[in-house]
């Protein structure tokens, strides 16, 4: 509502608000006239925009993450016997300095690595230590302590754990969860469900949005929605100077949001999702990852970690740029007739328990016509209540005070109907016969559209058929192929969160059905293994969020050797990239068999002769690609030896593990106990008690595909 009737103190002294504005109320209507009559809806949607930008840029953004930071070179001076607590020096101040109270892991690497155990920093100086035993130590433990000379490095993890420093990043800055705005979108989740024909958890915060606009009708659009704002800002900064293209405020399209509702819904029963394509909040954050989150990646990291644009970034790029282009018609064209999501909002204020109401003091001045943001006032300046977000702006422009908010049913001095006449006759057979029309064409486009979708992605599954046919690498933790493209709204969060752009935007591969899709870019990077990031964003659990040890054992696919092209195999030269790269990841799935290996004249093989060649170990490999994207790196891009990676991740049946629910820990166990019980077989029939093996001709199971 208007400031000066709640804020004298911002106005000149000795004469009325509206004619001598103090300095306050001068700086706000130098924002914007809205400022001044609905400052409120002006400052939660600058809140909530700001919020948004936060989750968006900050929370999801990876890189304020570190890994487990060291401390080595400390010598103990002084360890107690009795208790275990140690005095350390160095001659060198750490870069990082430890602090007090913090709990660090103590290792012996005098001779090889010997783990201690975890130590609480009692006093912290820049070359001295003093530590403590964060628990009771036993005999053994202190006379292992007593008996080391270092020297001792300190680390904030255990020796030989798993990094996890992506997914603790992520942990520590949700505070409020990346995907809220996602979340809030009632029309992601809705359509979501019907496709998937499952139920999505995210229903429960678009129910309970739906529950709030009960009380404030349509408040999303008027109030929270970041793509709303945005579109303020353009229609302030370039549609109101462009006034050319405008249009007015009856024709056919007025309606069209409700038809564009329709077919995306119509889609979804069809099994096709396109909420992704016109829902408010995918469209915002997917243009926020491919025009402005190169930006950030470019000043804040390096250019050349910048991925390459495809079709489908320039054509997310123009839908956004039609969102703003459409305010030259007429100002918040999109949220007023187009958005889909705000229609589900509309169709929600048939519920709805408040009102905007005018009361008898009316003088027809119709400037709340003039101020409202959402076309949601009559000719006769009574409420189009489908409309109406409850912003309030009417009212702060209002000078007899004519306007209230108050219950749906509260009639109490209110301005007669059709006074002045509104010039509108009620709907009629043509006007009924047109909305219907409208209404089925709507469902009609989105039925064929989703049909055709849906054919065109199985023509083309069909014509791929076969063992080698291309499929995309999904991310880890990925539901099965046909539940992932109807859980997924191409809304670019993992984009966004995932360490080294391994996810990228899947192209035409897959027809429109697949556009916009996540899919693991190898030769780019390999997937993180301190990272579970993607699927603690994804607001459908398309894919799942799962304990970084969960992750860490979903197999997304395998990775496969070509012996054509791979060095070792080839006879060219030696090379052990891949089998490195895999151990210092921990997964250890890649083994070395010696090939080529020469002989003397009495047929026995010549010592070191022939080459180490890598062999996948596939109940170890998860897919991850970091083998592949060493190889690309060095032998294709830094020294031309091969056209690409002779070692590809590959994704299909029995490539990868994709479960809807359940545990892949314990899928991996039950693999395990299966192989060991056809080794136990195997040793039974010949008679023998088994002895070793690599791990890649324990069973013929564990051929590469």
């Amino acid at each position: 509502m208007r400031l000066n009737w709640y804020l004298p103190p911002f106005r000149r002294k000795g004469g009325l608000s509206a004619e001598q504005p103090g300095w306050f109320r001068r700086a706000l209507k130098r924002l914007g006239p809205t400022w001044l009559s609905s400052p409120l809806r002006r400052v939660v949607q600058s809140v909530c925009l700001l919020v948004f930008l936060g989750l968006f840029f900050y929370v999801c953004w990876p890189y304020t993450a570190r890994p487990t930071q060291t401390w080595a070179g400390w010598l103990p001076v002084e360890v107690n016997a009795d208790s275990g607590a140690a005095t350390l020096a160095t001659d060198q101040p750490p870069v990082i300095p430890l602090r007090t109270g913090m709990t660090v892991h103590v290792s012996d690497v005098g001779d090889g690595l010997f783990y201690l155990g975890s130590f609480r920093v009692e006093r912290a100086e820049a070359l001295e230590l003093q530590l403590a035993p964060a628990q009771t130590l036993d005999p053994v433990q202190l006379d292992q302590l007593a008996a080391s000379f270092g020297p001792w490095s300190l680390s904030e993890h255990a020796p030989g754990s798993w990094p996890s420093h992506y997914a603790d990043s992520l942990r520590e800055k949700e505070r409020l969860a990346a995907e809220t705005f996602l979340i809030l979108d009632p029309l992601v989740s809705l359509s979501t469900a019907i496709a998937a024909r499952s139920w999505v958890w995210s229903l429960t915060a678009a129910a309970a949005i739906l529950a709030l606009c009960v009380l404030v009708p349509r408040g999303f659009c008027g109030y929270v929605c970041p793509l709303g704002t945005l579109i303020d800002v353009f229609d302030a900064a370039v549609g109101k100077r462009l006034r050319r293209f405008r249009v007015g405020a009856d024709g056919w399209w007025v309606h069209l949001k409700y038809f564009v509702l329709a077919g995306t819904l119509a889609a979804s029963m069809l099994g096709v999702l396109v909420s992704g394509y016109v829902a408010a909040i995918p469209v915002l954050t997917r243009f926020l990852n491919f025009a402005l989150s190169p930006l950030q990646m470019g000043l804040t990291r390096s250019w050349h970690q910048v991925p390459a644009w495809g079709a489908g970034h320039w054509l997310s790029l123009g839908l956004f740029a039609l969102v703003l282009a459409l305010g030259l018609l007429r100002p918040r064209f999109w949220c007023r007739y187009v958005c889909p999501s705000g229609a589900l909002f509309s169709l929600g204020n048939l519920f709805r328990a408040t009102e905007r109401k005018v009361e008898s003091t009316c003088i027809d001045c119709g400037k709340c016509i003039q101020a409202c943001p959402f076309d949601a006032i009559q000719p006769d300046f009574s409420t189009r209540p489908a409309d109406c977000t409850w912003c309030q702006t009417c009212g702060g422009v209002c000078a007899p005070q004519a306007i209230k908010f108050v219950t749906r049913w509260d009639g109490t001095d209110l301005k007669a109907a059709a006074n002045p006449p509104a010039g509108q006759r009620p709907i009629g057979r043509r006007g009924f016969l047109t909305t219907s029309a409208g209404v089925a064409a709507g469902v009609a486009g989105g039925l064929v559209g989703g049909a055709s979708l849906a054919s065109v992605t199985r023509a083309l599954k069909a014509a791929g058929d076969g063992p080698d046919r291309w499929l995309p690498v999904r991310p880890p933790g990925s539901v099965p192929e046909q539940a992932f493209l109807q859980l997924c709204i191409r809304c670019g969060e993992c984009f966004q969160a995932c360490p080294n752009n391994v996810l990228q935007p899947l192209g035409f591969a897959q027809g429109l059905d697949g556009l916009w899709t996540p899919h693991v870019m190898a030769d780019w990077s390999g997937c993180e293994p301190s990272c579970s990031n993607c699927g603690q964003v994804c607001p459908t659990s398309a894919i799942r969020a799962l304990p970084l040890e969960e992750k860490r054992a979903a197999r997304m696919g395998l990775a496969v050797v070509d012996p054509q092209t791979c060095l070792p195999l080839a006879g060219r030269e030696a090379c052990r990239l891949c089998v490195d790269e895999c151990v210092a990841a921990g997964y250890d799935a890649i083994e070395f068999l010696r090939v080529g290996t020469e002989v003397d004249a009495l047929g026995m093989p010549v010592e070191d002769s022939g080459y180490l060649a890598p062999v996948v170990v596939p109940h170890k490999c998860v897919g991850c690609g970091l083998c592949q994207t060493r190889c690309y790196a060095i032998n294709h891009k830094q020294k031309g030896l091969l056209q690409e990676s002779a070692i590809v991740v590959r994704a299909g049946p029995g490539r990868e593990d994709r479960l809807p629910q359940g545990s892949y820990l314990a899928l991996r166990a039950a693999e395990a106990a299966q192989r060991e019980q056809r080794r136990r077989t195997v040793h039974e029939a010949a008679g023998t008690t088994g002895g070793y093996l690599p791990s890649f001709l324990e069973s013929s199971e564990n051929e590469s595909p």
